[in-house]
């Protein structure tokens, strides 16, 4: 790799402040030399974006009034990299901390092969470094769900990356262009994988890159509707609709009625049961405004 590339690390936080900071801390002291962290802070707080701000330097700071979602805060800081002519985008969680040596592994492996798009590290659980949180994932062809692949046993030929870590160069992106924004969370990573893939690229795991995953508190929810927000389902029914729509030539479509219709019936027998009726109520919601998104 030539010491003049650049990379750039962006990082979305939302409300999370003391999370981020720690993910700050182990970004600066990774072994790489030429990059900077673009920070976007959806629904920004000053006094509290201070407290971050003091202790880092090679920050460049994006502040938005309200939460605009994980694909239009990303798409912001990767418009920024490609004005300024970086080399590579990483989309890098804000519940996350990084292993010392994680870059030079993802960037040697994506300069390795120009058929290769887009590369993410092995990604474990932070309480428990033993378990894979992600190892990429893969699409069902004929179901259309998707999975996260937790093991490194068998020869991986992934569908998708996850958007919790995954680092591309930046004429892949400006091919596949950005982050389908109708997702505002979950599955826009899928989506683009997909987009990705359809440009002829493939989509690899590097082991030898190690990120901890804390997972995130913004989808919990501590009340009597349970631990996910009736706002999670809303959004994961809503966008696997949309997303199974601008794909569905990938699909079976009979296979594609048949599992959603039967994870309708399974959630909502377990919704009543739990006497969780915002939950009832939210999925269906998303399955209909799923349907309503313009397809382009």
């Amino acid at each position: 790799m030539s010491p003049n590339k650049k990379l750039a690390i962006i990082i979305v936080n939302w409300k999370q402040y003391d999370l981020t900071k720690k993910c700050l801390i182990s970004v600066s002291k990774v072994k790489f030399e030429n990059y900077k962290i673009i920070l976007v802070d959806n629904e920004s707080n000053e006094k509290n974006l201070n407290l971050i701000l003091n202790d880092f330097n090679n920050l460049k700071v994006i502040k938005n009034k309200s939460n605009l979602g994980f694909g239009v805060a990303n798409n912001q800081a990767i418009n920024y990299a490609l004005d300024e002519n970086y080399d590579y985008v990483m989309l890098l969680n804000n519940d996350t901390e990084v292993d010392i040596n994680f870059i030079s592994p993802l960037i040697n492996k994506i300069e390795k092969n120009n058929s290769i798009g887009g590369v993410q590290p092995l990604i474990m659980n932070y309480n428990n470094r033993d378990l894979i949180w992600s190892a990429g994932g893969y699409v069902n062809k004929f179901f259309g769900n998707t999975t996260t692949n937790k093991s490194l046993g068998k020869k991986l030929n992934l569908d998708w990356i996850t958007g919790c870590c995954m680092l591309l160069k930046i004429d892949v992106i400006k091919k596949t262009k950005l982050l389908d924004e109708n997702f505002f969370a979950y599955y826009e990573d899928v989506d683009w994988s997909i987009r990705i893939k359809d440009l002829g690229y493939t989509l690899e795991l590097v082991d030898k890159s190690l990120v901890y995953h804390h997972g995130s508190v913004s989808s919990n929810n501590s009340s009597s509707e349970g631990k996910l927000s009736p706002y999670v389902h809303y959004l994961n029914f809503k966008n696997h609709i949309y997303f199974l729509r601008k794909h569905i030539e990938k699909f079976n479509l009979f296979g594609v009625i048949l599992y959603q219709l039967l994870k309708l019936i399974f959630y909502s027998i377990y919704f009543i049961l739990r006497f969780r009726f915002k939950k009832f109520k939210m999925i269906f919601r998303g399955l209909i405004d799923g349907m309503k998104i313009k397809v382009s």
